[in-house]
């Protein structure tokens, strides 16, 4: 998959570097592409592709998080990601409450125990949420050259 970088803008950043960031976006369309997969057809698999909708948002956040140097500590949560990333973009501060909603189902139908499973909508909801919240991430890093 290649992803490419939407910004107009002309920027350099060092080649491995690049890499990482682009690794991190290759890793978090994955998961949106593998969302979408397990949640269509027959015999859908939501509670796997729910949580693949919360590991796009969560990598497409530590590619971010890289390209701006920022270290981060291994979580899954989405809250503390964008609250790392704020002070580099402002704008994700108004998706803090999409980040508490997406982050439970890093866990929540990942382990037995939990009755039950995301209905269809429920899916859906979480899918368009990662989906645009991963697009505006993307939209944030200029063009690589």
């Amino acid at each position: 998959m290649n992803i490419g970088f939407p910004n107009k803008a002309k920027y350099c950043m060092d080649q491995a570097k690049a890499e990482q960031v682009q690794g991190w976006f290759i890793k978090a369309g994955h998961d949106l592409a593998s969302a979408r997969k397990l949640a269509d057809g027959d015999n859908p698999i939501l509670d796997t592709a729910i949580y693949h909708c919360q590991q796009a948002v969560e990598k497409a956040l530590k590619g971010y998080l890289v390209h701006c140097d920022q270290p981060f500590e291994k979580t899954h949560d989405l809250e503390v990601l964008v609250k790392h990333a704020i002070p580099y973009q402002p704008g994700l501060g108004a998706w803090l409450e999409t980040a508490l909603e997406l982050t439970p189902y890093a866990t929540l139908y990942r382990y037995p125990g939990v009755e039950g499973g995301p209905d269809k909508d429920e899916f859906e909801e979480a899918y368009k949420q990662a989906k645009a919240f991963h697009d505006f991430v993307l939209c944030l890093l200029p063009a690589l050259k």
